[in-house]
């Protein structure tokens, strides 16, 4: 399976300033092969950016849906709607959905079932905030997440590519170590059982994406701030260094 390196830019890039990095972009890593890259703009923006990747091979995705189809649901988005636009992923869980929108563990879950049922490909974000680190509860906060995100989701969850997303590495310029992380990614594979698709998110950037990537448990990355910069996100895309993946 190839990498995965996908952007969430966040509220951050109007249409015509998506339009503007994706062109950027694209002339910086051209027709990349070996590589799924996912952009993830705001709402506002997904028409434009499938406009001009449709000839490409990027792919595109949103970073949140409702769980219900339609209804009396004001200011929410339906995952049929993202779809209709040409999204393929969907990001659920963010930590700063969990910690600032407050969105539960029932809620995600909700959200995954429906990703599932109409086709989306969901990337699921589990991750501990300092506090949780410090206190030694990074396995017991990570395997309550998994526990109540993929309730009654059983043979299904290898659909689901997760992302470790430490929230004390979001933004704040700190990074997990590639031991940390390739800890926890086994730790998050011995839960899941079955084979899945595990991404590390946390301050990547183009000065440790190749450290990273060297590790045969990080199977891809979430970027943030570094992928709304077009010459920054592209140096990540091409990444040196990824060892062909053996993980069962």
């Amino acid at each position: 399976m190839d990498p995965i390196i996908a952007g969430n830019w966040k509220m951050n890039k109007d249409p015509a300033q998506s339009r503007s990095l994706v062109q950027n972009l694209l002339e910086l890593i051209g027709d990349v092969k070996n590589r799924e890259v996912i952009l993830i703009p705001p709402f506002t923006s997904l028409p434009i950016v499938a406009e001009v990747i449709r000839n490409s091979n990027l792919k595109l995705g949103a970073q949140n849906m409702y769980w219900e189809r339609s209804g009396a649901y004001t200011g929410e988005i339906s995952g049929l709607f993202l779809k209709s636009l040409g999204c393929d992923y969907v990001v659920i869980g963010h930590s700063e959905r969990r910690h600032i929108m407050g969105e539960t563990d029932e809620m995600l879950n909700k959200k995954l079932k429906t990703a599932l049922e109409i086709g989306l490909i969901a990337i699921f974000c589990v991750g501990e905030t300092e506090n949780e680190k410090e206190e030694g509860r990074t396995e017991q906060v990570i395997s309550r997440q998994l526990r109540q995100g993929l309730k009654d989701i059983g043979n299904e969850a290898h659909k689901i590519i997760f992302a470790y997303e430490p929230v004390w590495a979001i933004g704040t310029g700190k990074t997990a170590t590639p031991q940390q992380v390739v800890d926890v990614h086994k730790f998050i594979r011995a839960q899941l059982k079955k084979k899945s698709t595990i991404l590390y998110g946390g301050s990547v950037k183009p000065e440790n994406v190749d450290t990273l990537m060297h590790e045969q448990e990080i199977e891809g990355v979430l970027v943030g701030g570094a992928s709304l910069k077009p010459e920054s996100f592209a140096r990540i895309i091409k990444f040196a260094g990824h060892l062909t993946s053996t993980v069962k």
